[in-house]
Parts: C-alpha cells; structure tokens; sequence
C-alpha cells in the first residue's frame, strides 16, 4: 500500500489544525499530496470561518516550507458531501479528521461530523484524538492489535509511514484473556508462550512490519481492552496511540462494550483511530 494523496479537513476548532500537522509530517514520509480542505456549512458564522481560513493557510505555509505538494481547497456546503466527492474525483487514498472534545462525551458519536466523515468516506479515514495541543512530535507509539485484524497490510504501511515520519519507536500491545482449563481454572502463559500462540492475524501484520523494516517491541497482558490499553499508555508515557475502528455494530457495543469509545474518553495522549479500506496492494 502506497499513499499518493491525502487530504486533510480543517474547521475553526484547534484540534483540526494540530490534526493537519499529522497530516503534513505524514504526507513527507510517505511522499505523498497534500489537499488542506476548509469545507463552509451554510449558516456557518463569518468568524469561524475566517479563523478555518487562517488555520488553512498557515498550514498551507507549512507545507511548502517542508516541501511537500499541496493544495489549498475552500468549499460550501455539507462536509461529507464535498469531501466525497474530492476523495472520488481526485482519488484521495487517506483523510486525517479530527474530533472535537465534546465529540468524545457522545456514545457512538451520534450526530458528530467526525463519526460521519469516518464512516462515509470511500476512503481510509484516520481519526485524531487530541488531548496535548503543544505535543505533536511522538516518539513512542503504542499500536493496540486484537485477535481478529482486517487489511493487515495497510495497517502495517500506516505505522511504518507515521513511524518514519516522526522517527518513533513502535511498541505493540496485546491484550489477551487468561486461557482457561476444565481442572485448573485459568491458566496464564508466559510471553514466549503467548508469541507461540499468536493469531494469525497478528502474525500476518508482523510479518508485513518486518518486510518494511520498521523495528517494534511487543508486549502482552491479560484484562479489558479499554482499560489496559489507557494504562499501559499512561504508565509506559507513550505519545501516542494508533489503533484500529471498532467493527462492532450499535447492538454489539451496547452488549459487549466497545474498546474504541472506551480509549477515546479516558486515553492520556494523543490517539489515532484508523478505518482502513485497502485491500492488500
């Protein structure tokens, strides 16, 4: 997997623009396009826009001081809509989007443009948490993995790219539950015997960080996803966290819990939420 262009929405809110930085030093690595999109809803107030435009300009600014290709793209009307259909026309490969503070107060994000944008786009979208406005240069990044792991090859381009970008460390981290026997309860195994079990899944995305040569530690506990992962992040002081969309629907969220929403409320740093849509390539 390749990214060729990359877009990236900036609103009036601060957040869009520490995102966009993401964006930027992302898009260096990868040699890729910048597009810096400021989307005006109607109705929207003269004020937030000027301050959209200001942001966008002065990212604009940045990328050309960095040298990397950009446009500078002014729109009206709904974002979803003409963000669509710049990623289709101008077959956008990657859209950063950030979230809005209260956006993470909201279960499921109902009604946020950041849940829209992440779900409607054709697109891989990557959602940004941020929680240190002035911290915007990672240098440990936590990469949750779960059993199951679609499109294993752009999640490993993703994180070799970012790493890059940043020039980072990448520390895997597996949450595992306690195997269990029908005489001996649960039953815990050491981590050479947890790496002996690996799924596969898991073991595919190493393999495909281990062809790009991006250099990881991996490491693993038994617990609630959600929960272990904001600690390990907090303990350890990672900078950042990337992990990937939930695939849960509403109905099993609501059963089972979603790890996701759980990160994105409680997380001590800056956190990337991937949805990947492209195939092995």
């Amino acid at each position: 997997m390749r990214y060729q262009r990359i877009l990236t929405a900036i609103n009036e809110h601060v957040q869009s623009e520490i995102a966009a930085r993401y964006a930027l030093q992302f898009a260096a690595a990868a040699g890729a396009c910048l597009d810096i999109c400021f989307v005006e809803e109607p109705g929207h107030q003269t004020e937030h826009g000027q301050i959209a435009r200001a942001a966008a300009e002065r990212m604009q600014n940045r990328a050309k001081a960095a040298g990397v290709p950009c446009r500078l793209l002014y729109e009206r009307g709904d974002p979803l809509t003409e963000i669509r259909r710049i990623v289709k026309t101008d077959v956008v490969d990657l859209v950063f989007v950030a979230t809005r503070g209260e956006d993470v107060k909201r279960r499921f994000y109902t009604g946020t443009m950041a849940r829209r944008l992440s779900r409607g786009l054709p697109c891989s979208v990557a959602l940004v948490r941020v929680v240190h406005l002035g911290r915007i240069h990672p240098k440990e990044i936590l990469v949750p993995l779960k059993s199951r792991l679609s499109h294993a090859a752009e999640r490993a381009a993703f994180i070799a790219v970012l790493s890059r970008a940043f020039d980072s460390r990448v520390h895997l981290f597996h949450v595992t539950r306690p195997l269990r026997t029908f005489f001996h309860g649960e039953m815990h195994l050491t981590p050479l015997e947890w790496d002996q079990r690996l799924p596969a899944d898991i073991s595919r995305f190493i393999e495909e960080l281990n062809r790009r040569r991006t250099a990881h530690e991996r490491r693993l506990a038994p617990g609630v996803a959600g929960r272990v992962i904001s600690v390990e992040a907090a303990v350890r002081r990672h900078d950042l966290i990337v992990m990937g969309a939930s695939e849960r629907g509403r109905a099993g969220s609501l059963l089972r819990g979603n790890p996701v929403e759980q990160v994105l409320r409680e997380t001590p740093c800056d956190l990337i939420v991937l949805k990947p849509v492209h195939e092995n390539q």
